[in-house]
C-alpha cells in the first residue's frame, strides 16, 4: 500500500488498520443504540399497547445490555462465509422496513402545516457546511467498504475467474440496493413531512410522531420487529472484520489457531468494549456525520493510492491512469477534511446534547 511506502511499514499498516476498526465498531456501536432503542419500542407497544418515540428516544443501560447479549449470542460464526444467511436476512429486512417507511406515509398523506423552507435563515457559511455534513451522512449510510476487502479474500480466484469480478458484481449489486432503499426515503420523506422531520432520529421519528395515531399496531410492530432483526443481523457482518484482527494476532503471537473458547472470549470481550461505548456514548448517532467524514478516505482515497501502488503505472510513465487515481485520491482525502471540519463547525454552532453515561 501506498501509505507503506510513505511512512513506513509500521505506521502505514497502522494508517490503513485503524479506520477499518474504527468504522467496524463504529457501526456496531450505532446498531446497538438503535436496536435496543427499537427494541424497547416494541416490547412497550406489544405489552402496554402503545409506545413513541417521545417516551424513550434511547434506551436505558438494560435494554443496551439485552440487545448486545442477543447479538454476542448470535455472533459465534467462525468467518464471513458462515454468516451468509445474517446477510441475506439484513438485506431481506433492510429492503422490507425501508419500504414501509416510505410507502406508509405516502398512503396516509402530508399532515397539515408542512413546509419546505428552512426553519431558521443561516449565512452562506452555515450552509455550506449543512451540505457537507449531509455528504458525510450518505458516506455513512452506504457504509460497507471496510468490508469489502475481508468479503474479497474469502471468495474463490483463479486466473480464469479472478474473485474482483466477483467482487465488483456484488459491490455494484449492494450499493444499487442501498440506493433503492434510502433514496426512495429521502424523496417520501421530504414530501411528506418537510422541515417536520427532527434533526435526530429521521424519518421513522417523524412517521411515529406525525402518523403513528392512525397507524395499526400491526404496522407499526412489523416495521420495529424488522429494523431490530436488521441490527442483529448487520451486528454480526461489521464485527467480523475485528473478530478476524483479534483471532489474526493472536494466531500469530502463539502460533497457533484459536480454539473455540478463544474465540468466544474474543467475542464476548468486544461485546463488553460496544456495550461500554453505547451506554457511555448514547448521543454517538448524532456524531453520524463525524464518523463518515473520518471513514470517507476508505472509500475515495485508499483504492485510488493501493491501485498506484500495487500496479505502479508510474515505471512506465506518468499516464492517464496514474493521474486520474493520483488526482481522485487526493481529492477524497481533501474531502474528508472538509466532512470532518463541517460536522465539528455544526456541533460547535448547533450544540451536541452530550449525555455521558445517562442513556433515556
Amino acid at each position: 500500500m501506498l501509505l507503506c511506502l510513505w511512512t513506513g511499514p509500521k505506521l502505514g499498516k497502522l494508517l490503513a488498520i485503524f479506520p477499518v476498526m474504527y468504522l467496524s465498531g463504529g457501526s456496531c456501536v450505532l446498531l446497538i443504540i438503535r436496536g435496543a432503542g427499537t427494541m424497547e419500542l416494541f416490547f412497550k407497544m406489544i405489552f402496554r399497547g402503545e409506545a413513541t418515540i417521545e417516551d424513550n428516544p434511547l434506551a436505558g443501560a438494560g435494554w443496551v445490555l439485552g440487545f448486545t447479549c442477543m447479538a454476542i449470542a448470535l455472533a459465534q460464526r467462525p468467518n464471513l462465509n458462515s454468516i451468509a444467511g445474517f446477510s441475506l436476512i439484513g438485506a431481506l429486512t433492510a429492503i422490507a422496513y425501508c419500504t414501509l417507511i416510505w410507502a406508509l406515509p405516502i398512503s396516509k398523506g402530508r399532515p397539515s402545516g408542512v413546509s419546505y423552507n428552512s426553519q431558521k435563515e443561516e449565512s452562506g457559511m452555515s450552509e455550506m457546511f449543512d451540505v457537507l455534513n449531509a455528504i458525510g451522512m450518505i458516506v455513512l449510510a452506504f457504509r460497507g467498504h471496510n468490508l469489502v476487502l475481508e468479503i474479497q479474500g474469502t471468495l474463490p480466484s483463479s486466473s480464469k475467474c479472478p474473485s474482483k469480478k466477483l467482487m465488483w458484481r456484488g459491490v455494484t449489486l449492494s450499493y444499487i440496493i442501498i440506493a433503492i432503499c434510502l433514496f426512495p426515503i429521502a424523496i417520501a420523506g421530504f414530501w411528506t413531512y418537510g422541515n417536520k422531520i427532527p434533526s435526530n432520529g429521521g424519518m421513522l421519528t417523524a412517521f411515529m410522531q406525525l402518523h403513528g395515531h392512525d397507524t395499526s399496531r400491526f404496522a407499526k410492530g412489523l416495521v420495529y420487529l424488522l429494523v431490530v432483526i436488521n441490527c442483529l443481523s448487520s451486528f454480526q457482518i461489521y464485527a467480523m472484520p475485528v473478530f478476524d484482527n483479534l483471532e489474526f494476532r493472536y494466531t500469530c503471537m502463539k502460533n497457533k489457531r484459536c480454539s473455540w473458547w478463544v474465540r468466544t472470549g474474543f467475542r464476548l470481550f468486544f461485546g463488553g468494549l460496544a456495550f461500554f461505548i453505547a451506554v457511555a456514548f448514547p448521543f454517538l448517532p448524532s456524531l453520524a456525520a463525524l464518523i463518515g467524514g473520518i471513514a470517507l478516505p476508505l472509500t475515495l482515497a485508499y483504492p485510488c493510492f493501493m491501485w498506484i501502488s500495487i500496479k505502479k503505472p508510474h515505471q512506465k510513465g506518468h499516464g492517464v491512469m496514474w493521474c486520474l487515481n493520483l488526482g481522485l485520491g487526493c481529492l477524497g482525502m481533501v474531502l474528508s477534511v472538509l466532512l470532518v471540519v463541517a460536522a465539528v463547525w455544526n456541533l460547535a454552532t448547533k450544540g451536541l446534547h452530550a449525555n455521558f453515561f445517562h442513556p433515556e
